[in-house]
C-alpha cells in the first residue's frame, strides 16, 4: 500500500512539474506562438473593441484613429524589419519582435522607424496583446486603461 501511494505522488509532482514548466498562458489561454508565424504580409480585416465604447480611442499607435486600420497593410520580415500602410496611403517603418516574457502574455511590440534612426535608439514603442496567431489569421489586441480595468482594441489580421 505504501508503494503504491509513493507511485502515485511521483506520478502527481511529475505531472505538476510538466504543467507548471508549460508555454501555455494562464491570462489569455493561448501557446506562445513562434516568430515564423507572424512574418510576411498581413491586412487588417477588422477593428472592434472589448470593454471600450467605439469611440473611446481618438488616436491608434499615435497614427490616427482604430478604425483607420481597417484594411492597413503590414509587411513583417523575419529580421525584424517592417512596415504598415494605411488605406489612406500613408506609411510607416517599423521594427517589430515577439516578447514571450510579458505578465499579460505573448506580446507582439514595435518601434516605429523614422529616416536615419536606428531602431537600438528608439525608446517609445507599442505593445500589443496576442490573442491568436495560427499563421493565417492573428488577433492581436491593446490595451487601454479605463479607471481600475482594462479595455481592449482588437485588431484581427489575415494573411495574404
Amino acid at each position: 500500500m505504501k508503494r503504491i501511494f509513493q507511485i502515485v505522488l511521483t506520478a502527481v509532482v511529475i505531472g505538476l512539474t510538466f504543467a507548471a514548466c508549460s508555454t501555455q498562458n494562464a491570462a489569455t489561454g493561448v501557446q506562445n506562438v513562434g516568430r515564423g508565424k507572424f512574418t510576411g504580409t498581413w491586412t487588417v480585416s477588422r477593428v472592434s473593441y472589448e470593454g471600450l465604447v467605439e469611440n473611446a480611442v481618438s488616436s491608434a499607435f499615435d497614427e490616427a484613429k482604430p478604425s483607420a486600420f481597417v484594411g492597413s497593410t503590414w509587411k513583417l520580415t523575419n529580421s525584424g524589419n517592417g512596415m504598415y500602410t494605411l488605406s489612406s496611403g500613408v506609411s510607416q517603418t517599423i521594427f517589430w519582435s515577439v516578447n514571450n516574457t510579458g505578465a499579460n502574455g505573448q506580446m507582439f511590440q514595435f518601434k516605429k522607424i523614422f529616416e536615419g534612426d536606428k531602431a537600438k535608439n528608439v525608446q517609445q514603442g507599442y505593445q500589443l496583446l496576442v490573442s491568436s496567431n495560427d499563421g493565417s489569421k492573428m488577433v492581436l489586441k491593446t490595451p487601454v486603461a479605463i479607471g481600475n480595468s482594462t479595455g481592449y482594441v482588437v485588431y484581427s489580421f489575415s494573411k495574404q
